[in-house]
């Protein structure tokens, strides 16, 4: 545990130098990290498709220690981010001297990510996501590009923006899984898109299912988007965060519409986790 003015790590490894590295976000609600185990799940498939070496690393060492630092710095809801930085891989630079460690483990804690009372407002990012990266569909230590689309929307006074893939099909919200509700049935990208596979995306799901909402995972346009009835954003910081504007266009909050149901169903969800 150490003060994060005073942490410390290798400036020559594959991480500083090449952004070899994946991360998690995890949410922290009554000061229990939530769906800790499909975290670390997707962590671990994420490291390895990057030749992230998790060599003693697992979900139960690694969670016990997000648990320690959650407790020291009195997180009660808030956040926490649990990253794997690679020092070394088939690098272009190197260290003459290699430490015998492979892998440093940095986790950190913060806030809760705050959601306007008013609903989230939505633009459309200029940027867009290639389904052709090796890097698709990992939350890797490259993650400028999204923090780049998400500013530039912030530049324009939205909360976030609808990123599209080079085809021209709704991917995701520059940080968040979008979903959206027209006749009866909810939308939201598959992965083939390019969106990532988001813990609260799959929970979200599964939620749906349990409340007898038809959920559709497909390819969608822009215009697919723009004919529906109700937007929302799901992560692990946001939790669910319903679109009351998307463009020009305006939603209203309703009690008992499909954004409200599900996001009642979450809050049992998180409920459960804390018993």
């Amino acid at each position: 545990m150490l003060e994060a003015t005073k942490a410390r790590v290798a400036p020559v490894s594959s991480a500083m130098l090449y952004g070899r590295g994946v991360f998690t976000t995890v949410a922290i609600y009554n000061g229990k990290p939530f769906l800790w185990p499909e975290h670390w799940r997707r962590l671990k498939d994420h490291a390895e498709r990057l030749s992230v070496d998790t060599t003693g690393l697992n979900e139960s060492n690694l969670g016990e220690s997000l648990r320690k630092l959650v407790a020291v710095n009195q997180v009660k809801n808030g956040r926490a981010r649990v990253i794997l930085l690679a020092r070394s891989g088939r690098d272009v630079w190197r260290a003459r001297k290699e430490s015998p460690r492979k892998t440093d483990v940095l986790i950190m804690t913060g806030e809760p990510q705050k959601v306007p009372a008013a609903g989230m407002s939505l633009a459309v990012s200029p940027y867009r996501v290639s389904t052709l990266s090796p890097l698709v569909g990992i939350r890797s230590l490259n993650y400028l590009e999204q923090v780049l689309s998400w500013e530039e929307a912030q530049a324009r006074d939205f909360d976030e923006a609808v990123m599209l893939n080079e085809r021209g099909e709704i991917v995701s919200a520059t940080m968040a899984n979008i979903f959206w509700f027209t006749e009866g049935t909810l939308h939201t990208p598959g992965l083939s898109t390019g969106a990532m596979a988001g813990i609260t995306r799959a929970a979200v799901i599964e939620l749906a299912g349990k409340q007898f909402i038809p959920v559709i995972e497909g390819v969608y346009e822009l215009s697919d988007l723009t004919e529906a009835n109700e937007i929302f954003l799901t992560s692990a910081s946001l939790g669910v965060a319903q679109v009351t504007t998307f463009d020009f266009r305006r939603y209203a909050v309703a009690s008992g519409n499909t954004c409200s149901r599900i996001s009642e169903a979450f809050n049992e969800l998180l409920l459960q986790s804390k018993e």
